[in-house]
């Protein structure tokens, strides 16, 4: 199945019927098996079938056709019966004493595809799905609340866990018995799904008091190892000790050839190489930060040659399916572009190395072009899958991305003067990139999509592939970027993949942190222009002004309009804790101050719907859905960071823009009710162990007194900007007494500007340093 990054061993232990998993693992299963347990029915395997042809006419249409969500819309011609998650399907259930199915997946998910393909097209299974339970599909990333509630069972119950997923439900949503990808039939080692079907309906009616008994007692055992709250009079683990272990964690599973934290499969996991570059920004003269230093840009380095990039259409693959980062699963997500645009920024303004630079400028050409919606927004995601050619009636995974070697060599045939005698350009790139005439990728290929085909891989330094064609090394970057000029024109003509055009709050915030971090960190204004487009979409289409609060999605419309679902879907925790990271990324860029006013009235409303006041910390989603067993609290930082871990950081930084102490002090009460999760195994959650060190460590409030307009005041700001510095906080203190700073901020007042000119002044807990006004000695301040 689809997967997120693999989990450490969680701490908490478990004796309840829910029973421990494979050696106390939560999370991801390994690369692409489907290798979950359904309670006592055997294991499951891999898929064997392709996609098969696209019908022309549908004989079947659903109620999902009214749906707003495209992973929705795309089971809405199976001959499955079946409701969106909501009040007419659990109505139905109880009223009729039926079983729940939930299947829940999105729209870029391959196994979901197979699945879907295998099971939910045929007509016969669905005649037993419709006739034994009530079929209820949810979009996992409409509603991750629902998600996560039954997705903790079905890790629990089996060791791993991913999508598609597959849960039986009691008709009170209780669930007992659960699982990823069934293939449709039994095989030797396996059970199929119209076997597990038919044995669940069959229990239902011999076993109902048994099964409502186990149900129970799994929510219980659920409840009680799901629950994160402070012992006590905790306080906040000692930052020291947190990010020694966590540094250490992360350096014994480091692969020191090729970079990343596993052998396979390899995800980009942003979260670590932030921890470590904070790391290293607050141990900068010791050798344990020269390692996490190097750690963190051998990896980036590495990702950014490998197949997980895309050579040709710029962006990267969700993960790699092997230890070299060489051949992906294909399909590319909005999170994770806009993670890795701020953390190749972060990387260049550390190392000043340009190859970061263009790593930036390219992920963000991408989402420019691919995932960029005309009133501002950004769309979720890519699919993997794609018809190979206009004629071709099988979807197959890669097929928009790879090559053969017979295809390049037709599009680059140009003899390259200057080279050893008969090189084409053909020959050059293909040696660079990596390109095998027979051999293709079959290794990691059960379904043999990929045979005889290539995914480029830089394989070797241009100073290499010049000398091996005795060619000069500065012609050779110009022979490249032709070579992937006419790939890229020769890809246009292939039918595209699927593009989830559904906007999501929690994404679009970190897409936009993405742009102002990389406006910021490459001096491009441009960047931070579309940050602040992308936030004004936001504003007028995922925010109500009335209510105060976020909405989770909307949708592309006919023609280009913004869409929003009959009943909107209300934001959950990760929804405003990324939006308001954003904002307050977005006013340092750009020192638009109505950005930080908005981030602030979030902050409250956040704390209002999800604050836990007895065991600290935020809930993921809000109080009073009676349809929802369990508020959880994500305890794992992983393709993208738990959103506890990053509002400890959003809390400071409101704080100092604001003056409220009590953010402060909440910032440390998140950190005492992860206390134990942290001293233990903080490599689960290394942004919070990141946090650790912010949040002991005081946040340096530096105020640039100047004229917003004035060179002086804009060389300030270059120096700022020029310096990763992970605990400071950035103002501009303009002289304007009516606005907004200033009248949450007094003590600014009495900051001057030193003989007119621009001034800068290190604060921390509203006391200052004295004055400064050249940008040296501004430098000297921040890097001490």
């Amino acid at each position: 199945p689809e997967q997120d990054p693999p989990q450490p061993p969680s701490s908490a232990k478990s004796n309840s019927p829910v029973g421990k998993s494979r050696g106390d693992e939560v999370g991801g299963t390994d690369g692409d098996r489907a290798g979950d347990n359904l309670g006592s029915w055997g294991r499951m395997t891999m898929a064997t079938g392709g996609m098969s042809s696209p019908p022309s006419v549908p004989r079947h249409t659903n109620r999902l056709i009214n749906e707003k969500s495209p992973y929705l819309l795309q089971h809405a011609h199976n001959p499955v019966d079946w409701y969106p998650w909501g009040q007419e399907a659990f109505d139905k259930a109880k009223n009729e004493n039926k079983l729940i199915f939930l299947s829940v997946g999105y729209s870029t998910c391959h196994w979901c595809h197979v699945m879907e393909e295998e099971s939910f097209k045929n007509k016969e299974i669905g005649e037993i799905m419709n006739k034994n339970f009530v079929c209820i599909k949810v979009d996992r990333e409409e509603r991750p609340d629902v998600d996560k509630v039954y997705m903790t069972f079905v890790q629990a119950t089996s060791g791993g866990g991913g999508w598609p997923m597959s849960v039986w439900l009691t008709p009170d949503l209780k669930p007992f018995a659960g699982g990823t990808y069934f293939p449709p039939e039994d095989g030797v080692h396996r059970v199929g799904f119209r076997t597990v079907l038919l044995r669940i309906a069959e229990q239902w009616k011999e076993n109902k008091d048994a099964l409502l008994q186990n149900s129970q007692k799994i929510l219980e055992a659920l409840l009680h190892v799901s629950e994160i709250r402070v012992q006590g009079q905790e306080s906040p683990p000692p930052s020291k000790e947190v990010m020694a272990t966590c540094l250490q964690q992360l350096s014994n599973s480091y692969d020191e050839d090729y970079g990343g934290f596993s052998k396979s499969p390899k995800f980009p996991t942003p979260v670590n190489l932030n921890f470590l570059f904070t790391y290293w920004a607050l141990h900068r003269t010791t050798p344990e930060g020269a390692r996490a230093l190097q750690m963190a840009l051998h990896t980036l380095k590495m990702m950014a040659h490998g197949g997980i990039h895309d050579h040709i259409c710029q962006g990267f693959h969700r993960y790699s399916t092997d230890q070299h980062w060489h051949v992906p699963h294909f399909e590319k997500m909005l999170y994770d572009q806009g993670q890795l645009a701020a953390t190749y920024s972060r990387a260049f303004q550390i190392s000043g190395d340009e190859f970061f630079a263009n790593v930036v400028q390219d992920i963000l050409l991408y989402v420019s072009r691919d995932l960029s919606d005309q009133a501002g927004g950004f769309y979720s995601a890519e699919d993997a899958d794609s018809y190979p050619t206009t004629a071709s009636e099988e979807k197959r995974e890669g097929a928009f991305c790879v090559w053969t070697a017979e295809e390049i060599r037709a599009l680059l045939p140009d003899p390259v003067e200057g080279a050893t005698e008969g090189t084409t350009l053909g020959d050059v790139f293909m040696h660079h990139y990596g390109v095998k005439e027979t051999v293709g990728l079959s290794f990691q290929d059960p379904h043999q999509e990929l045979k005889g085909k290539n995914v480029l891989i830089v394989r070797y330094s241009p100073e290499l592939t010049a000398a091996k064609f005795g060619l000069e090394a500065g012609r050779l970057g110009a022979l490249l970027r032709e070579g992937r000029r006419r790939l890229s024109a020769a890809r246009a003509q292939r039918p595209r993949p699927h593009l989830d055009t559904k906007m999501l709050a929690a994404w679009n915030g970190l897409m936009i942190s993405g742009f102002a971090q990389a406006g910021v960190a490459l001096a491009e204004q441009e960047y931070v222009s579309r940050a602040a487009r992308a936030a004004a979409f936001l504003r007028r289409h995922l925010f109500d002004p009335a209510s105060g609060r976020l909405l989770r999605s909307c949708y592309r419309g006919e023609e280009n309009t913004v869409e929003q679902s009959a009943v909107p879907i209300q934001g959950f925790l990760e929804d405003y804790v990324f939006v308001i990271q954003a904002l307050f990324d977005l006013y340092e860029a750009s020192l638009e101050q109505s950005w930080l006013e908005w981030a602030l009235q979030l902050q409250h409303m956040q704390d209002k719907l999800f604050w836990d006041p007895k065991g600290f910390a935020y809930f993921s989603s809000e109080a009073g859905d009676p349809s929802l067993l369990l508020r959880l609290k994500n305890d794992q930082d992983g393709a993208e960071p738990a959103a506890n871990s990053v509002t400890v950081t959003n809390l400071l930084r409101a704080a100092c823009y604001s003056g409220h102490k009590e953010w402060v002090e909440k910032a440390g009460q998140i950190l005492a009710a992860f206390s134990e999760r942290l001293q233990k195994i903080p490599i689960a959650l290394p942004e919070m162990a990141r946090a650790t060190a912010v949040f002991h460590q005081t946040l340096k409030q530096v105020v640039i007194c100047g004229d917003p307009q004035g060179e002086d005041t804009k060389e300030m700001l270059r120096c700022v900007h020029s310096i990763f510095s992970p605990n400071k906080v950035l103002m501009l203190a303009d002289g304007d007494s009516s606005g907004f700073l200033y009248r949450q901020l007094p003590f600014l007042a009495s900051l001057e500007r030193k003989e007119g000119k621009a001034t800068a002044y290190l604060c921390s807990n509203f006391s200052c340093s004295l004055p400064v006004t050249s940008p040296q000695e501004l430098r000297g301040m921040l890097c001490p």
